[in-house]
């Protein structure tokens, strides 16, 4: 009994003591107690990809996180947000985060207004004065394999990066870049002025060149013609003559895949097809038209997905049997990448049943054509569909033309 009062006497003079201390102003641990009052400081730099390609492959970046401050932080937060204009659709942006290891998983976004935003879902502890570097990918799929959407189109996505700690604090700093989107060119080089009706083939070249950094999958280049046409493409020294391929939505439009279903290009390359094209000897004399359009996603119906139409190419066809000069290339535009207007054609008895034809916009700089891309109206159709004239809804019965072909100049 005497050992435990003495206890008790000893803790009341000690606490005591403690009370003294405290009311004078000291504290037991001085240092400790301005550490743990202290947050953390955390900063954040992203080296965001300086491209991408509209409904291309994710590309790689990352985004350091450093710990400035002198506290140690348990739960370090990454969040996104993306914003690429109200021109794309909410299925348009994806990204993908890994800590470690090898797999690839995805942070969650949210679509609002043009923008997408989301939280990465795993935390990181971080000590003070430690940084750490975590891996991301960023794309613009426009839709999944085999199901690409052909609404819409941007040319910059603005990513800002946030940084936080904790359950629910507020961001201790971000980061903003601006990545630019590109997109497949597709172009005829080599087409001949005049065609005879049952005589001799017209031999050019079809081209789709890839400037992005993203890799593509699953591209279809399709020539678009005449359903009187016949087309070969060389492959393997051997012309190998390809199907007609048309949809019920669109009976008059004859397209051929010249380079194959699905194809792959990598991140700066372009592939050539070598093309012949005869046309029936019943063909009426007059204009037709061919164009290559490349078709990226592109599912079971025809000429549907994210959509890259190069400039169309005009031949004469003479009559049969016609002694007219001898055939002389035309010049065909290059891939500028140009927002092209491509309407439905329309179902005609007229000889030619050429293929969708429309106006270029030629897009310079920063002219009303280009930065009208990313803008909407007040309907559900965005604006670029009628002032820039680059795209018709794939999903309305017509033929889903997308040219969203730009080319930039990097500052």
């Amino acid at each position: 009994m005497n050992t435990f009062a003495h206890k008790v006497r000893s803790s009341v003079a000690v606490s005591g003591t403690a009370l003294l201390l405290a009311a004078a102003g000291f504290g037991l641990a001085p240092a400790a107690s301005a550490d743990e009052s202290q947050p953390p400081v955390l900063a954040v730099d992203t080296a965001a990809p300086a491209e991408v390609g509209l409904a291309g492959l994710p590309v790689d970046f990352t985004t350091k996180v450093s710990n400035t401050g002198t506290t140690d932080t348990s739960s370090a937060r990454l969040t996104y947000r993306i914003d690429g204009g109200a021109g794309l659709p909410s299925n348009a942006v994806g990204l993908q985060y890994r800590l470690g290891g090898t797999e690839w998983k995805t942070v969650p976004l949210t679509y609002a207004d043009g923008t997408f935003s989301g939280e990465m879902p795993e935390t990181f502890p971080l000590a003070a004065g430690e940084s750490r570097t975590v891996q991301l990918r960023i794309g613009v799929p426009m839709g999944t394999p085999h199901n690409g959407d052909g609404n819409g189109g941007t040319q910059r996505l603005k990513l800002t990066t946030l940084v936080s700690y904790g359950a629910s604090g507020a961001a201790t700093g971000t980061d903003d870049d601006t990545v630019a989107v590109d997109g497949l060119g597709t172009r005829l080089s080599g087409v001949p002025a005049t065609v005879t009706a049952g005589g001799p083939a017209a031999g050019f070249e079809a081209t789709v060149t890839n400037p992005t950094a993203s890799g593509y999958e699953n591209v279809t280049d399709t020539l678009i013609t005449s359903r009187y046409a016949s087309v070969q493409v060389l492959r393997d020294g051997t012309w190998e003559t390809l199907a007609p391929v048309t949809s019920d939505a669109e009976a008059d439009v004859y397209g051929f895949d010249v380079i194959g279903k699905d194809a792959s290009l990598a991140a700066h390359s372009s592939t050539v097809a070598e093309v012949r094209v005869t046309y029936r000897e019943d063909t009426p004399a007059g204009k037709t038209t061919v164009r290559s359009c490349a078709y990226v996603n592109q599912g079971a119906v025809p000429f549907r997905g994210t959509t890259f139409c190069g400039d169309e190419a005009t031949l004469t066809v003479l009559a049969a049997g016609s002694t007219g000069g001898t055939p002389s290339p035309t010049p065909t535009a290059s891939a500028t990448r140009t927002p092209s207007a491509t309407p439905a054609p329309s179902a005609s008895s007229s000889a030619s049943a050429e293929a969708p034809s429309g106006t270029s916009a030629t897009a310079s700089g920063t002219s009303g054509a280009t930065t009208q891309l990313a803008a909407t109206g007040s309907s559900a159709t965005p604006v670029i569909a009628m002032a820039a004239g680059a795209f018709v809804l794939a999903g309305a019965g017509t033929l889903g033309a997308v040219a969203l072909r730009r080319r930039r100049t990097r500052a």
